[in-house]
């Protein structure tokens, strides 16, 4: 054991750079983390009243639970790329005799390493983020102005402890996942993959039809559609690989006709990588159904108060602020994801890009192809996650309201939509451009 953690170690120390969106995506989790479970620090010390407690301890909870699942998948999909790129490296491994279990425990070590790392760099960054959070709180009357921030062991030990979990599992999932493959086992985690799917959709209807059964002056209204378009989303995105393919079936005549040459490799380059370009329909979306939905729901919540005359409460101002705090949290992690899984899936066609070029493709061409692949991505992920929002919205608005669509008008839905859009574009384009700047036969030599 001690043997393979050295080598975890090295593998860390010689190729920092390969671990450095892990350790991002770990540094935001932990510090987002910590923030916010500091808030359980501060409701525990003495000399707090119970209204500024509850608050801070609601706060806490709720978000820190979205922030240990975020931060799992933001992790893993990291990870995931990560561990992908080392098929070779790892197939080596074992023909020199390794073993799985050895390979496992190299690449779980690495990312604790990783995110210890990340973890401890966090605490600084995360009691400045208490101070902030604290501050915002008492602003808007939901605290008392006497009360201190704490930063204790809560936050410390949940921060540490969390990130290094989240981690070693999703290291040892993806690791598993790209053994398994190799070895051409794929029929069971195709299977475990359709169950959570199929149970997220399930859950995530029954969440959302649960909302016609309440009424308008519910406290616990917005949880239940705010919930089922939640799982809705993530049903959704574990079957992204088969969504993918069916998007390319029925876009592909009208891709050819309108990009030519680069239309016609856009849909033979994807549909060999639909597997490993799920990963990007993944963030895409979660951020795009997650955010419209919670977005949306607070504003008919606003409009409704307010038509009704009636000032906002420090419940309804303390579920206006988690509610968009989570979306800052979905939007920061969704765009790490997305970034980082597309910076790894476009950094890592080099080759291809050189044999395209060697083959007669223009850099224009290219630089076309991964521009319409972004384009497919970006609408087939708002498509999908806009009707997991819609499925929420809906329901909500209709008991909440009385009416069929939110007031809101499609100004929301836009701006998620060009987030989601400009990060796509312009992070596959980028790392595209800067793919093409190697020499084609070098690029051939040095990635063969």
């Amino acid at each position: 054991m001690f043997p393979t953690l050295a080598l975890a170690a090295r593998s860390v120390r010689g190729r920092p750079g390969r671990f450095l969106a892990t350790l991002l995506s770990a540094f935001l989790g932990a510090t987002i983390i910590m923030t916010f479970n500091s808030m359980h620090d501060t409701a525990s010390a003495n000399g707090v009243d119970k209204v500024s407690a509850d608050t801070l301890t609601t706060a806490a909870s709720v978000v820190g639970g979205y922030g240990t699942l975020l931060v799992f998948f933001a992790v893993a999909s990291t990870l995931t790329v990560n561990v992908r790129q080392r098929t070779d490296e790892i197939n080596l491994l074992r023909t020199t005799g390794a073993t799985p279990g050895q390979i496992k425990r190299m690449v779980v070590g690495e990312a604790v390493a990783v995110a210890l790392v990340a973890a401890l760099a966090a605490v600084g960054p995360a009691v400045l983020g208490g101070h902030i959070l604290l501050d915002v709180f008492k602003d808007s009357g939901q605290v008392a102005d006497s009360v201190d921030h704490s930063f204790g062991p809560i936050a410390l030990m949940s921060g540490i402890g969390i990130t290094l979990l989240a981690s070693a599992g999703a290291a040892f999932l993806a690791v598993r996942r790209v053994t398994r493959e190799a070895a051409g086992a794929r029929r069971q985690g195709g299977r475990a993959r359709t169950f959570m799917s199929r149970a997220a959709l399930a859950l995530g209807c029954a969440a959302v039809c649960s909302t016609y059964a309440m009424k308008p002056t519910d406290a616990a209204l917005m949880a239940a559609p705010a919930y089922g378009a939640i799982l809705l989303s993530v049903g959704l995105a574990l079957t992204s690989t088969g969504l993918l393919r069916s998007a390319l079936g029925r876009a592909e005549p009208l891709l050819c006709a309108l990009a030519g040459a680069s239309g016609y490799l856009t849909v033979r380059n994807m549909r060999q990588r639909a597997a490993r370009l799920s990963g990007v329909l993944v963030p895409l979306i979660l951020f795009t159904g997650m955010a419209t939905a919670t977005l949306y729901m607070q504003a008919v919540e606003n409009d409704a108060i307010k038509a009704s005359g009636l000032t906002k409460s420090i419940e309804d101002k303390n579920l206006e602020t988690l509610n968009l705090t989570v979306v800052g949290i979905i939007v920061v992690f969704a765009c790490v994801m997305l970034i980082n899984s597309l910076y790894a899936a476009t950094a890592d066609r080099v080759r291809e890009f050189g044999q395209q070029r060697l083959a007669g493709a223009t850099p224009a061409q290219i630089l076309g192809t991964v521009a319409t692949e972004g384009v497919v991505l970006t609408l087939t992920g708002v498509f999908f996650g806009t009707l997991a929002a819609l499925a929420g919205i809906l329901p909500f608005t209709a008991v909440r309201t009385e009416g069929l669509l939110p007031g809101q008008g499609l100004g929301i839905w836009i701006t998620v939509v060009a987030i989601a859009g400009a990060a796509t574009m312009v992070t596959s384009l980028v790392t595209a451009w800067r793919g093409l700047r190697v020499p084609a036969v070098e690029a051939v030599t040095l990635a063969a």
